[in-house]
């Protein structure tokens, strides 16, 4: 009997340090997780009128999808979430994968998905208000 108890309170004791070894690394791992912050695309403008329209748009597109030729209603930032896009605007194609930006002037424009999973972009979109 004696012996049982032993082992239980070793045991006890294992499991109450084994528990504390968990809970000190996770408070200094919290202690080590600082804010992070990074411009991911400036650019000074003028804007055409005192009255601006913001819109912030999710686009999902499907694989190999290719948008027809089109205008948005104003410029903006643009920033991929997921997946490779090829955009063409201006006579210029350039391609961006997740985690980039790019300034969309407003121009005509065209836009494929290069991947063959589902693609995503977040528009920024600035236009004079109607």
């Amino acid at each position: 009997m004696f012996v049982i108890k032993k082992i239980k309170i070793t045991s006890l004791i294992l499991l109450g340090l084994v528990l504390l070894t968990i809970h000190n690394k996770q408070a200094v791992a919290q202690e080590n997780i600082k804010l992070s912050k990074a411009t991911l695309l400036e650019k000074r403008i003028e804007l055409p009128s005192k009255n601006i329209e913001a819109k912030v748009v999710r686009v999902i597109f499907p694989p190999a999808f290719v948008t027809p030729w089109h205008t948005h209603e104003g410029p903006g930032p643009r920033y991929v979430v997921k997946g490779r896009l090829k955009v063409v605007e201006g006579g210029k194609a350039t391609i961006y994968s997740a985690g980039e930006t790019f300034w969309e002037s407003g121009d005509l424009m065209s836009v494929e998905n290069m991947g063959e999973t589902l693609a995503e972009l977040i528009i920024f979109e600035l236009a004079p208000s109607k």
